[in-house]
């Protein structure tokens, strides 16, 4: 019963984008550590992951939202902020950072309701 009510679909969304937040937070940080390096291009959730995860969720395919393969590629196609061909920029990656942080507390925060809810309705005590 516990397994049916965990592979839900909005909850395993939940997982799903909660590892892509995850995912976004350490490339954001490898591009600010490599701010400085010559030649670096930046890294980032594949621009077709979006596109694949709204497919699998709009015909409520909880196996495909669950085989769902979080990719980082290069950014090639931003332009270089230096000579030397680095096209990391600060203050976009830092706006990143802080978008990605909201977006991974409302799901962690909607992740922990709706386990608490359950643990209500099996305890029935709040």
């Amino acid at each position: 019963m516990i397994d049916d009510l965990m592979q839900r679909e909005n909850y395993v969304l939940a997982k799903k984008l909660l590892d892509v937040s995850h995912a976004k937070q350490n490339a954001i940080a490898s591009n600010l550590a490599n701010v400085e390096t010559p030649g670096y291009k930046r890294i980032d959730i594949a621009t077709d992951f979006e596109a694949q995860l709204k497919k699998v969720a709009s015909v409520n395919d909880v196996s495909g939202i669950k085989n769902l393969e979080i990719r980082t590629v290069q950014d090639l196609h931003s332009p270089s902020v230096r000579a030397d061909g680095n096209n990391v920029q600060i203050d976009q990656e830092m706006l990143s950072m802080q978008k990605n942080a909201i977006q991974f507390e409302f799901l962690a925060n909607y992740t922990s309701t709706s386990l608490n809810r359950l643990k209500t309705a099996i305890s029935g005590r709040v």
